[in-house]
């Protein structure tokens, strides 16, 4: 599928802002199964620096700082791109899942040296003693590694109530295991800390996800929104896995790319400092993910 990705973040504050240092993760990855047309982002105030880098995982990183007085910022991001189905190797996960940890597993596969960093412990996806626990009931012995991740994935679809109510950006995995509860953020963390506590790889997948409207009905312009979902490493093949526990499916062509790590505090959107006497601030983002066709050339 081709898509055009827009995506909007507002902030407003009831005071000038003297300088806006930021960093965002916003452009998406040309990986195997997807290709990227163009990508831009522009700032407005402009800014008197924006560069675009790329970060250890291979994401692309704008940085930006904007000098000018502002009592808003604007961080507009659009891009088009091609995102096909991945075709996994049947073989590879048809392995047990003890095979997936790399740091138990060095010698399995040329990847695994890649992958140990991602079956470690991450600030906001901790191996709480419940977590493990839970995990346990898919993880049996022997296992093969793409039944027991899905197993995963359709238990906490089935367990974890969707609520954006429940969590807040600071909200734990200990939080959301208590709660029965989160959003697509804190659903990942749950995943990344059942598999990692049991010594398999999996980090954090940062995009964006089409969604479809009823049949019969038109799409509904800035309804989708930034996702998360999971990524887990599958030796021999050095695939990675990419399971969406919101929505109980592997990932697929309706899902966008931006950017990996070990959780959510390694690829945020847009992060960064202000200098100013504001006491209020708000924040309102706008992501619309549409079928090319959608946009008539010219």
């Amino acid at each position: 599928m081709r898509y055009r990705v827009s995506h909007r973040t507002t902030y407003s504050y009831d005071d000038d802002v003297s300088s806006s240092f930021g960093l965002a993760h916003c452009r998406p990855r040309d990986l195997p199964w997807q290709e990227v047309a163009s990508r831009s982002v522009t700032i407005d105030p402009l800014p008197g620096d924006l560069t675009d880098d790329v970060d250890h995982y291979g994401n692309i990183v704008s940085y930006f700082h904007v000098t000018d007085p502002h009592v808003q910022l604007t961080i507009d991001a659009v891009s088009e791109v091609t995102v096909l189905p991945t075709v996994y190797d049947e073989d590879a996960l048809a392995q047990p899942w003890e095979l997936a940890r790399p740091i138990l597993n060095p010698a399995v596969s040329r990847g695994a040296w890649a992958a140990t960093e991602f079956a470690l412990e991450s600030p906001k996806a901790r191996h709480v003693d419940a977590a493990h626990a839970y995990a346990a009931a898919s993880l049996t012995p022997g296992r093969p590694i793409g039944e027991a991740v899905t197993d995963l994935m359709h238990r906490i679809k089935t367990d974890f109530d969707y609520d954006k109510t429940a969590t807040t950006v600071t909200s734990t995995v200990a939080d959301v295991m208590d709660k029965r509860a989160g959003v697509c953020q804190d659903f990942a963390h749950l995943a990344l800390a059942c598999l990692r506590s049991h010594g398999m790889a999996a980090r954090y997948v940062s995009g964006y996800l089409a969604t479809r409207p009823p049949a019969g009905k038109p799409r509904m312009v800035g309804a989708d929104a930034s996702h998360a979902w999971v990524a887990a490493w599958i030796p021999g093949s050095d695939q990675w896995l990419a399971f969406d526990p919101t929505n109980d499916q592997w990932a697929a062509d309706r899902h966008v790319t931006v950017a990996w790590g070990r959780d959510y505090g390694d690829v945020p959107p847009v992060k960064g400092v202000i200098f100013t006497e504001a006491k209020r601030s708000t924040l309102r983002v706008a992501v619309d993910v549409a079928p090319l066709e959608d946009y008539p050339e010219g």
